[in-house]
């Protein structure tokens, strides 16, 4: 197999390679987060033709400070995780195409063709499609200005740092209860707020956290604003029946409304669930033979960082494989 410019070179170099629309890859890579880094690391390593495409590296990791929960580090700033991952995949010397979102992948003769939002056009054997989700967001003045700065979308990687702390936890569903779960175990002292009247969280979850001795419910409340200057100070909600408005003070506010996975590009190709997360299986494999896809993106549960990397390297392991067995190397 020719690798045009590709050395295999895990020190030395922190450039990349221009991508090129007349280059048939082996495998395209469509994603920046940690599954996305994983899978292209592994393939490199397999000495495969590869295209990473990817609007930005990090993913959801990009809206968050810490993390407490990567192995190997008991805690690391996230851009600076991000850097790292990025510089590994870096190391190998691959064609890389960051700032354009990918807006369609279809598949003719057996190829994978990636259409991008500015119009440029790239072509594969097979695909990794790794393109996270984001944060269903609440869209409040101060949201995104304070995010990794008391706004966080994660418990799992955030809940410690917020411990004998008082927070808000925004939802009323598994994802909320959850949170605040995760939040009570810090000895916390949490108000849980939903715009709707009563919670869709499953009974299991709510008689546990209904035992929780510092925590107050609020339904039928929305949050108007959060506020801060440099950090979290408070959060300002109304009540959905009196129109009254209250600011109540807080050091961080767990926003747990869901996710969206960003699979509207390949909607007409592969199978997707109910809630638009491409249907994978154990392999990562899709029901579109050559179409692999990791991560956030897809129906596998937890959607952790170290999930996704491992993820990540399961989809690059199993795309060599199919390429190997259906003789296309």
């Amino acid at each position: 197999m020719h690798v045009p410019g590709f050395i295999l070179d895990t020190v030395s170099s922190e450039h990349s390679y221009p991508l090129d629309q007349n280059v048939l890859y082996d495998i395209l890579i469509l994603g920046g987060g940690p599954a996305a880094m994983s899978a292209a690391i592994y393939a490199a390593r397999k000495m495969l033709n590869i295209a990473f495409v990817t609007v930005d590296f990090g993913g959801q990791i990009r809206e968050t400070s810490e993390v407490e929960n990567y192995l190997g580090f008991q805690s690391i700033n996230a851009h600076d995780l991000i850097e790292r991952f990025q510089q590994h995949v870096k190391s190998f010397r691959l064609p890389i195409g960051v700032g354009a979102r990918v807006e369609a992948v279809f598949r003719n003769d057996g190829l994978f063709t990636a259409v991008m939002e500015d119009g440029l056009r790239y072509t594969a054997k097979t695909v990794i499609y790794a393109t996270g989700a984001r944060h269903r967001q609440l869209a409040v003045p101060g949201e995104k200005e304070l995010i990794g700065r008391g706004v966080t979308y994660c418990s799992i990687c955030d809940a410690p740092l917020y411990k004998d702390r008082k927070v808000m936890v925004v939802g009323g569903g598994n994802s909320a209860f959850t949170a605040a779960l995760d939040l009570s175990r810090g000895n916390a002292t949490i108000i849980l707020v939903n715009n709707a009247r009563g919670w869709q969280a499953d009974a299991i979850l709510q008689r546990q956290i209904r035992d929780y001795k510092k925590i107050e419910f609020l339904d039928l409340h929305e949050v108007v604003r959060i506020e801060g200057g440099d950090r979290v100070e408070g959060v300002t909600v109304r009540g959905r029946v009196t129109g009254e408005e209250k600011t109540v003070a807080v050091d961080g506010v767990f926003i747990e409304i869901g996710l969206l996975p960003n699979s509207d590009p390949v909607k007409n190709l592969v199978e997707l669930n109910e809630r638009g997360e491409v249907v994978v299986d154990c392999l990562c494999r899709t029901n579109i033979p050559g179409f692999f896809a990791a991560g956030d993106v897809t129906t596998i549960p937890h959607k952790q960082i170290i999930v996704a990397a491992g993820e990540g390297a399961k989809a690059a392991l199993s795309a060599h494989d199919y390429l190997v067995q259906t003789s296309r190397l």
